[in-house]
């Protein structure tokens, strides 16, 4: 055995030991807890106000577990009841598992946090030649990179695609910057999926095998998935809903072979309540196995506010919120003059929450398989105030009234555009197959007297072109966010597109595509 093996070798007998002394003081699949009837009645409140498919919390005070409820079914219908071991798509609570894998790999010296990205990627590239040249591993994970929120995001979502991460690294030279490189926060996706890139390349190894292998299993998050997996010998497996006309319907359900997801490293883990306490409880009241499997010098690292955020009317009426700022994978806060360290995660019919209290060693999870922007924000308030403020005279129906007011209050938008189908013959001109160089191919045909807008990489996005007025759009078939087209007025110029209803969500970011006819329909 060479020098080089022998160094392998020590090192993976001491990752063995390490996960040794963790399993150890951490394998649990049940926490003591005991009934808290104020926190039922926040739980039992919210989730008959908003109709919840099913939802799971869990609040720990002082470094214990001391409350957890589930409450209704993984698939809604079945009567199949969702427990502390049911998994959830935890979404962008993900970002802060890839922060801590990188963390882990700076503290094995396998790369560190101001080197360059092209350390690791020789192929990354970002619009501007400079950012290019100057982006840290630490960059990618603090929403300051000057793109657009949610720039790209068309290449991940609507799920499925056939987007893959190569087509990110590929397409990250094409998306114009919105700001300054590091002058602003604005949310973004694709560096994140960059960043489990770098690690797989830094860490010699799949991003799936590292979080597995760095995270999961010392850590004993046993139920945690992330790659492909079998749906059915993993079992009690929570779909995501979204309540329509008086009922909750499932959305995208899981196939039996669950697959590997472009964005694993932004929104792509999977986790059971019980895990994401454990999970929590390292970052709480970490056990010395586990502050040599992660040093105090890294968790504070992550932990280190880098970006400003904007700080919401809530956030400071409520909260009194005064700083707000993002980490690496963690948002950073004051509520009522108490620390907060938290994240949430939102994919369709899928919501979860994380708030931790590092000073008093307290916290709590939400998880949530139903369409719940609301819900999750009273839970978050209600639970939050819970410790920061424990005689808060105000209940989740309070917060939730304040919500409904908000949305009800009278604001200038502009109507429903009034659509009737494009003909063929007045879009003549227009007809073809068309390319942005990140997305890739359209084509804009006649099918069965209509024109249909086709996507050769995103097969959820196929629609009838509509006219309204003087103007197109798209309105898609799987009710996608509908689309503006405005096509060029003269022959070699660019198509755009942006969103119909300007306030929908950041992901659906048509405003960064720049379609140029290559030739007609054939």
């Amino acid at each position: 055995m060479g020098s080089a093996d022998r160094s392998a070798a020590r090192r993976t007998g001491a990752r063995r030991v390490v996960a040794a002394l963790l399993g150890a003081t951490l394998a649990t699949s049940a926490f003591a807890t005991q009934p808290d009837p104020k926190l039922d009645a926040i739980v039992d409140t919210v989730a008959a106000r908003y109709h919840l498919a099913g939802v799971a919390v869990g609040v720990i005070d002082h470094g214990k577990v001391v409350y957890m409820r589930t409450k209704g079914e993984r698939r809604a219908g079945t009567g199949e009841a969702i427990d502390e071991n049911t998994l959830f798509k935890i979404a962008s609570n993900s970002k802060a598992m890839t922060s801590t894998l990188l963390a882990r790999l700076v503290q094995e010296g396998k790369l560190h946090w101001d080197d360059p990205v092209r350390k690791y990627l020789p192929s990354f590239r970002m619009n501007d030649p400079w950012v290019t040249e100057h982006m840290q591993v630490g960059d990618l994970l603090t929403h300051r990179s000057g793109l657009r929120e949610g720039a790209g995001d068309l290449m991940l979502w609507p799920e499925p695609n056939a987007f893959t991460r190569q087509d990110i690294l590929h397409g990250l030279a094409y998306l114009k910057p919105a700001y300054s490189f590091r002058a602003g926060y604005a949310y973004d996706n694709l560096l994140y999926v960059i960043a489990g890139e770098v690690a797989a390349a830094a860490g010699h190894d799949s991003y799936d095998k590292l979080l597995r292998r760095e995270l999961f299993e010392p850590l004993g998050l046993s139920r945690c998935q992330i790659g492909p997996w079998n749906r059915d010998a993993v079992g009690n497996v929570a779909q995501p809903h979204a309540y329509e006309d008086g009922h909750n319907v499932v959305l995208n359900a899981d196939d039996a072979i669950v697959p590997d997801i472009t964005s694993a490293a932004a929104g792509g883990v999977r986790c059971s309540l019980d895990d994401m306490l454990t999970w929590a409880r390292n970052w709480l009241v970490p056990t010395p196995a586990q502050l040599a499997w992660l040093t105090p010098a890294q968790r504070q690292t992550v932990w280190t506010p880098y970006t400003p955020m904007p700080i919401s009317k809530h956030r400071r009426e409520w909260d009194g919120t005064r700083f707000y700022a993002y980490g690496y994978g963690w948002r950073l806060a004051d509520v009522d003059g108490q620390f907060t360290v938290s994240h949430t995660g939102t994919l369709s019919g899928m919501y979860s929450a994380m708030v931790l209290l590092p000073n008093r060693q307290s916290g709590f999870v939400v998880l949530i398989n139903s369409e719940a922007e609301d819900a999750r924000t009273v839970l978050i308030e209600t639970l939050t105030k819970h410790f920061t403020a424990p005689a808060d005279p105000h209940d989740a129906n309070w917060y939730a009234d304040k919500l409904d007011a908000d949305t009800a209050a009278p604001e200038h938008k502009a109507p429903e555009p009034v659509t009737q189908p494009a003909t063929v013959k007045e879009l003549a001109t227009q007809l073809g197959q068309w390319r942005d160089p990140w997305f890739g191919t359209i084509t804009l045909c006649p099918r069965d007297g209509a024109v249909r807008f086709t996507s050769a990489k995103s097969p959820r996005l196929v629609g009838t072109v509509m006219r309204a007025g003087q103007r197109y759009l798209v309105h898609w078939d799987k009710g996608e966010v509908d689309a503006w087209m405005d096509f060029p007025a003269r022959a070699g110029e660019a198509m755009h597109m942006s969103k119909v209803d300007p306030k929908a969500d950041f992901s659906n970011d048509f405003e960064d595509l720049a379609f140029h006819r290559e030739h007609g329909c054939e």
